[in-house]
């Protein structure tokens, strides 16, 4: 089991949630989250005066998948995600030991 932490530009996240729905991905788990990279912000004008904005709105994705199913997904991902310009976002990729459903009490794949 893996999962997949995929951080991407907030106005493309409906794209990238219908584009996996469409692939059959159920689940996901979204969080607003603020960042920067290589673009290190921006300077905005507010009623007259500049000001640097050091930390750009996210979104965060988590998907928690099959081993058979990670190459797909992110395939779907930088595909639906992409707009060529700088702050795009990343994708991550973490080995999941171990998942539990708490109603039944399924584990691993099983609770997937």
């Amino acid at each position: 089991m893996k999962l997949i932490t995929i951080i991407i530009k907030p106005f493309k996240l409906e794209e990238v949630r219908e584009a996996l729905a469409d692939i059959g991905i159920q689940g996901m788990t979204i969080t607003e989250v603020k960042g920067f990279g290589r673009q290190k912000g921006h300077s905005e004008l507010y009623r007259g005066a500049e000001y640097n904005v050091n930390f750009l709105p996210k979104v965060k994705i988590d998907i928690a998948t099959h081993d058979d199913r990670v190459e797909e997904i992110i395939h779907i991902v930088q595909q639906t995600a992409f707009t060529g310009k700088m702050g795009d976002g990343k994708i991550f990729l973490f080995e999941l030991q171990r998942a539990v459903r708490i109603r039944t009490g399924e584990i691993n794949d099983a609770a997937l």
